[in-house]
């Protein structure tokens, strides 16, 4: 789906961020604003490891975009599948945008609702085994098993 990208292991922040600025920066945005996730050494975990079900996250990143466009902006997104050590990214957003405040906005309601509500699965790793994150995780509604 355009804008939305996953990737095995750790994310090439460098590489994600350059290439959307590349790409969008004769597009008339004046703002291209990053978030970018970066795992956390605690409670002795060696990284993390993440599940995703993309038919359920491309409609909740569709219905991102939608709303982006009524403001004149776009929405990107990079996550990834599997492990990621600690001190390496999982997630990057991005907001492309007409003016600050509009980009600045977005990709805070954005990076809020990823939190809740996009479809991904979040496993600690300790000992080289996955062990589910389930005291940071957020139920998603109406996923039934898959929350």
């Amino acid at each position: 789906m355009e804008g939305l990208c996953i990737y095995d292991g750790d994310l090439d922040v460098q590489k994600i961020t350059s290439s959307w600025y590349e790409k969008y920066k004769t597009s008339n945005y004046g703002a291209l604003i990053n978030f970018i996730g970066v795992v956390r050494e605690e409670n002795g975990i060696q990284g993390l490891s993440f599940d995703i079900y993309e038919p359920i996250l491309n409609l909740w990143f569709k219905a991102w975009q939608e709303k982006a466009k009524k403001q004149k902006a776009i929405v990107l997104m990079a996550h990834s599948l599997g492990n990621v050590p600690n001190h390496k990214s999982s997630y990057i957003a991005g907001i492309c945008s007409p003016q600050r405040r509009v980009g600045l906005e977005l990709i805070d309601e954005f990076v809020e609702d990823f939190k809740k509500n996009a479809p991904i699965w979040k496993y600690d790793l300790i000992n080289n085994k996955r062990i589910y994150a389930k005291e940071r995780s957020t139920a998603l509604s109406g996923a039934g098993i898959l929350s």
